[in-house]
């Protein structure tokens, strides 16, 4: 087990030099930025687990009284022994249900591949994306390195973008980029054609089923255009 927010706060405290060359406060809001978890899988460091870790209790079986055990007891005694069940505990331990997921992030503009848990996962479709997930979620319920990394990152690249400046293109220009983009595609097309034909040969069937391809894909641009 691993990443307790004391041993990161001793540990800070020790880098540092002691408590006594930080300023009034500043152990208090550092403290508010750790996560306030007590106990985390290191295995949990290397995905989002959204609070979900490993649980140790016991496994319960019950036995029944049966017969002459309870015999010599009184009647009411002798019906408690009767059904009274003898627990037998045994220790375990219960692992969240962790699952290899690739979720699309909209600043990064592709796929990320990351272990996240069935809770992690109704999370992040409650707050409507990774992104999203990442940013309302504070950094003391953020209990796992990776999750730290992937929340600083997108912070700083939305306010990146926040700072950016927003320039608007004539009509006319708008319309001779999608030309371009358009005409684009289109040579890419013939270029994946043309390596297909050298590599599997060509007869007319191919020749239909390429066609019917270019024909789903154009559909797909004009639906994308549209949207």
């Amino acid at each position: 087990m691993a990443f307790r927010s004391k041993e990161m706060v001793k540990k800070i405290m020790k880098n540092i030099g002691g408590e006594k060359k930080l300023d009034s406060g500043v152990k208090e809001s550092l403290k508010k930025c750790l996560p306030d978890s007590k106990v985390v899988m290191n295995r949990a460091n290397r995905g989002i687990y959204a609070g979900r870790h490993i649980q140790f209790g016991n496994q319960v079986s019950e036995k029944v009284v049966k017969g002459a055990q309870g015999a010599h007891l009184g009647a009411q005694a002798h019906h408690n022994a009767l059904w009274a069940p003898l627990l037998n505990r045994t220790r375990r331990n219960w692992k969240p249900n962790v699952q290899d997921k690739r979720l699309f992030s909209y600043i990064l503009d592709r796929h990320i591949r990351v272990k996240v848990t069935t809770h992690a996962l109704r999370c992040i479709d409650k707050a409507g994306g990774i992104d999203e997930y990442l940013l309302k979620t504070p950094y003391k319920k953020m209990d796992t390195e990776m999750g730290l990394l992937w929340k600083s990152k997108i912070e700083k690249m939305y306010q990146e973008l926040g700072n950016m400046e927003v320039v608007l293109f004539p009509q006319e220009e708008e319309n001779k980029l999608a030309e371009e983009f358009k005409e684009m595609r289109i040579k890419q097309r013939v270029a994946r054609r043309d390596v297909r034909r050298n590599v599997y040969g060509w007869s007319p069937r191919v020749e239909l089923i390429e066609e019917r391809s270019e024909d789903v894909e154009a559909n797909r641009e004009e639906l994308v255009a549209n949207s």
